[in-house]
């Protein structure tokens, strides 16, 4: 028996030596490597960097989603708070209670806001609205901007937040006090016909060149306005820019991603795969003195698939790094947080929802969308977003969403 395992022993060494040998052989050939760049790195390298990240393929939704939600609504929360305090001590400077009506103004900055029951907690108004006149106080080249919030629940009375900040930023009531009933139970047709209300009132009171339209769970980021100084200073200075129907500086961040449909992405993607394919083309022909047609294309494939299971939105980030690095893509359908409108555009806007009727699965954003097509107009999207979406509670729909910070 003592034999058996010594034979049954030095038979296998050699079996072991010649796999070895073989792989050995075989590393070497330029399939073999990049089967092994393959295997390394979407089987372990990106999992083990990316489960964390939530808006990666790689996410672990049922290990992470929950910690993630929960530490961002004690932001949310502990951010409510802060606003609060803010309303309550800022002092009185250049901005009144009334609205004041200088002659045309750069951009005139509304915010729509009603009451939101579930979720008040969050202070999701005052966050916003403490936010935005925080960024105005000490932005030096928006002097000439206003901000001011339209409020459109039926009961104004009882938008308390609303009230508690009029010290600070002008509140427009779509009702009156005694408030008024939506007659139709439509809350999509109300919510396009608050909208309305919101730019008109904006147009009306200041006559700016600019309206920018954001919902009361819309944060801005700390570059709000260099960025958007930038855009209207430079990226919508040119003829066909300036008559755009309007800007986007929002888009969820799960529908950001390279598979999405929309044509300009996978332009997009098929020039990041082209760029990178080409360079590390170029370092794999510097190392082994080897190159190749499908060496190329394996390559412009693999870093196709780590923009895309890593996350759009990552890369997207990097252009943080300079206003001059945002850019402005064609727009796409989904979601209204935030909405720039030259002054001429929101005119066409406020003719064209005023034609519409919305209703469940044609919602404004999607009725704007459409109007794009019908009317031949054309429309942008900035990127990466220049807004967080915090809501964690749908004013509209009523359903639990995910906050973005």
């Amino acid at each position: 028996m003592e034999r058996g395992n010594q034979t049954g022993g030095r038979s296998g060494g050699p079996v072991r030596a010649g796999l070895s040998r073989r792989l050995l052989n075989c590393l070497p050939r330029p399939w073999a490597q990049l089967l092994l760049l393959y295997l390394l790195t979407f089987g372990i390298l990106l999992p083990l960097l990316c489960h964390r990240r939530r808006h990666s393929r790689y996410f672990w939704r049922t290990a992470h989603l929950p910690r993630l939600t929960a530490d961002s609504l004690e932001r949310s929360r502990a951010r409510g708070q802060e606003a609060v305090r803010y309303f309550q001590e800022t002092e009185l400077g250049e901005e009144g209670s009334e609205l004041p009506h200088p002659l045309g103004p750069q951009l005139v900055v509304a915010i729509i806001t009603t009451v939101r029951w579930q979720g008040s907690e969050y202070h999701y108004y005052l966050q916003v609205a403490a936010e935005f006149h925080r960024l105005l106080r000490g932005c030096h080249w928006c002097r000439g901007h206003r901000l001011f919030a339209c409020n459109v629940h039926t009961r104004p009375q009882e938008h308390w937040e609303a009230l508690a900040a009029a010290r600070l930023i002008p509140v427009v009531q779509r009702f009156g006090v005694g408030g008024e009933a939506d007659s139709s139970g439509n809350r999509f047709e109300k919510e396009k016909q608050d909208y309305v209300y919101c730019l008109r009132q904006a147009l009306l009171t200041f006559s700016p060149q600019h309206v920018l339209l954001v919902e009361d769970d819309a944060l801005p980021r700390h570059d709000f306005f260099e960025v958007l100084e930038d855009l209207l200073e430079r990226r919508l200075a040119t003829p066909h820019a300036r008559d755009a129907l309007y800007v986007k500086l929002y888009h969820p961040e799960r529908l950001q991603g390279y598979l999405n449909p929309e044509p300009m992405r996978i332009l997009e993607w098929a020039g990041l795969g082209a760029f990178c394919g080409s360079l590390f083309s170029s370092l794999y022909r510097l190392f082994t003195g080897r190159h190749s047609a499908l060496t190329l294309a394996f390559l412009a494939v693999f870093a196709m698939l780590v923009a895309e299971l890593g996350g759009r939105h990552y890369l997207l980030e990097a252009r943080r790094l300079s206003p001059q690095l945002y850019a402005l893509v064609p727009a796409t359908e989904c979601c209204t947080p935030a909405m720039l409108y030259s002054a001429p555009a929101a005119k066409r806007v406020l003719t064209y929802l005023e034609g519409v009727q919305c209703r469940s699965g044609y919602a404004k954003d999607t009725a704007l969308y459409a109007l794009l097509r019908q009317r031949g107009e054309w429309a942008y999207a900035l990127e990466p977003n220049l807004v967080t979406h915090i809501g964690l509670y749908s004013t509209l729909r009523g359903v639990i969403a995910q906050p973005s910070l």
